[in-house]
C-alpha cells in the first residue's frame, strides 16, 4: 500500500476510515463418499497486483489508485488557520 492521502470516490465524505481487503487461498481434502472434511492446510496469502481498499463509511470498494486519484483531484484543504510565525 502507498503512503498517500485516500478520498473515497462513492461517498465523497471519507478520508480516514479504510479496510484493506486481502484474499486467502486454502486447500482441503473431502471423503468422496460421506463429504465430510479430512484435511485442511494453512492459509496462503494470494499476492495481489494492487490492494482492495473498501470505505468503511459507504463499503464501497475499488483498486487502491481510484482512492489515490480522487484525493489528488480534490486535495484536503485546510482549516483556515494560519500559525504564526
Amino acid at each position: 500500500m502507498q503512503e498517500k492521502p485516500y478520498f473515497c470516490p462513492n461517498c465523497r465524505s471519507n478520508r480516514i476510515k479504510f479496510n484493506v481487503i486481502t484474499s486467502y487461498a486454502q486447500s482441503f481434502l473431502k471423503d468422496a463418499h460421506s463429504g465430510m472434511i479430512m484435511e485442511f492446510t494453512d492459509p496462503n496469502m494470494i499476492a495481489e497486483q494492487e490492494p482492495i481498499i473498501q470505505c468503511l463509511i459507504c463499503s464501497f470498494s475499488g483498486n487502491e489508485m481510484r482512492f489515490i486519484k480522487q484525493a489528488e483531484r480534490e486535495p484536503r484543504s485546510d482549516s483556515g488557520t494560519m500559525a504564526p510565525y
